[in-house]
């Protein structure tokens, strides 16, 4: 994804080392976080704009903020009126809008303003989506910032079986915000820019010709456009006068703390959704509204790794994940063409299911239909670092008699052995039953092993012989 640099490092820590200290992370200077390439499981966390707290005479409340940036004229007045009225009757619409919004709205506004743009762009998602991340249009457009599929490409937004950059809040929000400032050095006016964004450059580009032809003037409010462009503008700034003053429409708007909401959590290898959630302590509805990007409920580290958590969340994600240290940790597995999804399920302990919903794996009369890399449950909570890099290939030490005759009476000792892979619902007793040994010998060859048993651990079956 073509994230921008706008984010300053705070925190850079791996598992098991380190503490945090907010009140000196915020000072920080801004770096990269350092790469990880060994099996653990490394993290840095990122807030995405220490400049903007303990700034001197600093706005308590975010919408004084907003209201002091809001620079459009009015325009299609009669039509303003409309959808002021629309939005007035719809209270507890907006409410719910509002409270959505709260995750999101700081970041949009650090961004819009940064840019020097008119404020009223921060309340563009009201109207395309109502800040719902997970709102997808009749035409296939999606995210809060409503981009279509070729659209969100242009602008860098990639999208994929694991990953769809128009949902992501981040991402969507950089390119909707350069697409915007596109438009307007086409157009040289933000109404028109806006009216752009709705039907497209072509659509204003072909209206402004027309009325030049005509001799007819060429502002938003002259132009001939198709009905919701005509009502776009009017509906924005419906929504700016109502933010501007809600006691005139009968609104309450609620307090939004001017301060960032969440911070950036990067991770080197992949996570479970459900699993961050529990660690953060967080229910996965509300992880999920913060990480809406990522299509399979895991946090992927190629699209693009990086997971948002509420400020007041990362101590405690943090120090669940020093307690919990690598149980359910995620390993990548190169799936190879035509291997059987069922077999690799049973590889890992898990089941058909688990594996389609976690994958964006195509099958074919139930194999793989192309070579892909899948993630799956890492092997007694540890990355299998054979899954995880290539085999090495390193020539054989010259081996002595007594040597060779050691490692024959080895294997001849293993062969009488056998290796389970345990799944979801095994118990000693009735792998005992199933492989005719006892419970007792079971317990000999895996001393180290407690029940209830943990999918993916493997086991020593001896055999009768």
């Amino acid at each position: 994804m073509l994230r921008k640099a706008a984010t300053c490092q705070i925190l850079s820590f791996c598992l098991l080392t380190g503490c945090l200290a907010f009140s000196q992370a915020v000072r920080a200077t801004e770096s990269k976080p350092q790469a990880t390439t060994g099996s653990e499981l490394k993290i840095s966390y990122s807030l995405a704009h220490p400049s903007s707290l303990n700034e001197p005479g600093s706005r308590v409340d975010l919408w004084e903020r907003i209201r002091a940036g809001l620079a459009m004229d009015d325009n299609n007045i009669g039509l303003v009126r409309v959808h002021e009225a629309w939005y007035a009757d719809r209270p507890a619409y907006i409410a719910r809008t509002v409270e959505r919004s709260r995750l999101y709205l700081f970041h949009i506004v650090e961004e819009v303003e940064k840019r020097g743009m008119p404020m009223e762009i921060a309340l563009l998602p009201m109207i395309e989506s109502a800040y719902n991340p997970l709102a997808v249009s009749p035409q296939n457009a999606s995210g809060i910032w409503q981009f279509i599929p070729s659209t969100g490409r242009v602008y860098g937004l990639r999208q994929n079986g694991w990953y769809d950059g128009r949902k992501d809040v981040l991402a969507a929000t950089d390119a909707a915000l350069d697409y915007l400032q596109q438009l307007h050095a086409m157009f040289g006016d933000w109404q028109l820019a806006l009216a752009a964004y709705n039907c497209g450059e072509g659509c204003v580009g072909r209206a402004i010709a027309r009325n030049k032809a005509k001799g007819l003037d060429t502002d938003y409010a002259s132009l001939n456009l198709p009905t919701e462009t005509k009502h776009y503008v009017p509906k924005l700034l419906a929504v700016r006068n109502i933010v501007r003053d809600p006691r005139q429409f009968g609104i309450t708007l609620e307090s939004i703390a001017n301060e960032p909401y969440f911070m950036q959590v990067a991770l080197n290898r992949p996570m479970e959704a459900r699993h961050a959630a529990k660690l953060a302590e967080m229910d996965l509805e509300g992880f999920i509204s913060l990480n809406p990007g990522y299509q399979r409920k895991v946090i992927h580290t190629d699209t693009p790794g990086v997971l948002l958590l509420p400020a007041d969340k990362v101590e405690t994600f943090h120090y669940n994940l020093q307690r919990l240290g690598e149980r359910n940790q995620l390993q990548e597995y190169r799936a190879k063409r035509g291997e059987m999804a069922s077999a690799i399920a049973a590889k890992f302990g898990v089941s058909l299911e688990w594996l389609k919903e976690h994958n964006p794996v195509k099958l074919w009369r139930g194999k793989v239909a192309n070579a892909q890399t899948l993630v799956v449950p890492a092997a007694n909570g540890k990355p299998s670092q054979a899954m995880s890099e290539p085999p090495r290939l390193d020539p054989a030490p010259p081996v002595r008699a007594s040597e060779a005759k050691q490692r024959a009476k080895t294997a001849k000792q293993q062969a009488r052995h056998r290796t389970h892979t345990v799944r979801k619902g095994d118990t000693l007793k009735r792998l005992a039953k199933r492989y005719k040994v006892k419970v007792s010998d079971l317990r000999q060859f895996n001393q180290a092993t407690t029940e209830p048993l943990r999918p993916g651990t493997k086991l020593t079956i001896p055999t009768n012989s």
